[in-house]
């Protein structure tokens, strides 16, 4: 393969592998728990991460990943007492974000449209070696999370006061898997945009679950499906030169629909008709 010769596309690689393992391996939690929108809402507010590293003159990866968890730990914190103003306050808390990253970004010195849609729309193949160390220690950070932690994370995503009553820390491990998601974002936001990410975060494990029975098994077909999808699109774009996040997503639509097509009633039932002609008969018993 030709594209292997060039050095911005074995970091784009790189940083795709990473990303395909990482935002499934989140995502299977936030979509057992019916958060499966947390990841757009941190989209919205790394933004504004991003926007203070350019203004700044730093690294918009470690900028974003401090707003970020700060965005993600408050909207634990108002998922958690809100009431009736709660979806209110987190509404303003996404539009917030988005629109206070969009004013810094054009008062930074740096600033420019080309650089806010390489953040929002995603642009693998610039990503330089000095993203790759932050990326590679992140995703470290939460695929540690994630394999030690699963099962008491799956408990509580599956009932908190089941999991409370059990004697889990269920409101230190419900932070920690905010701050989890938020670390996940900004991970993936150079891969497939911060307005994508949430898609593979949550579309490989939509399509894990029509073929898998089980948390352990969705966890890791989940995954499977997120590294296909991220080194594939990321292959594709290569070729077709077009943007490398939308080519992930569509990758993945595409797999959710094939396995939603092989996971359905009447295809299975297809196959007990024809396993049945095959033995003899269809839908017959065997005299006694």
């Amino acid at each position: 393969m030709d594209l292997l010769n060039y050095a911005f596309m074995q970091r784009a690689l790189l940083a795709a592998l990473l990303v395909g393992t990482t935002a499934p391996a989140v995502g299977v939690f936030l979509v057992q728990r019916r958060q499966a929108i947390m990841g757009d809402g941190i989209g919205h507010v790394a933004l504004t991460g991003v926007a203070l590293g350019f203004l700044l003159q730093v690294s918009p990866v470690w900028t974003a990943v401090a707003v970020s968890v700060a965005g993600s730990l408050a909207m634990e914190l108002i998922r958690s007492y809100g009431k009736a103003r709660g979806d209110l306050a987190l509404a303003m808390l996404f539009y917030g974000g988005m629109a206070g990253g969009v004013m810094i970004i054009y008062l930074a010195p740096n600033g420019s449209n080309a650089n806010l849609a390489t953040y929002l729309f995603g642009s693998i193949s610039t990503v330089s070696p000095q993203d790759i160390p932050p990326m590679i220690a992140l995703a470290a950070f939460v695929l540690l999370v994630v394999l030690v932690l699963r099962r008491q994370l799956f408990a509580v995503c599956q009932d908190e006061e089941f999991a409370f009553v059990g004697g889990l820390p269920v409101r230190a491990l419900n932070l920690l898997l905010a701050v989890t998601a938020a670390v996940t974002v900004t991970v993936a936001m150079r891969a497939v945009g911060l307005l994508l990410v949430s898609a593979l975060m949550v579309i490989p494990v939509a399509a894990a679950q029509q073929v898998t029975r089980g948390f352990a098994w969705t966890l890791a077909v989940s995954v499977v499906i997120g590294v296909t999808v991220a080194l594939s699109g990321t292959v594709f774009s290569y070729y077709a030169d077009v943007p490398p996040g939308s080519s992930i997503v569509l990758a993945a639509l595409a797999l959710f629909l094939l396995f939603a097509a092989a996971g359905s009633p009447a295809l299975r039932r297809l196959g007990r008709l024809r396993r049945g002609w095959h033995n003899g008969g269809v839908g017959t018993r065997t005299p006694s």
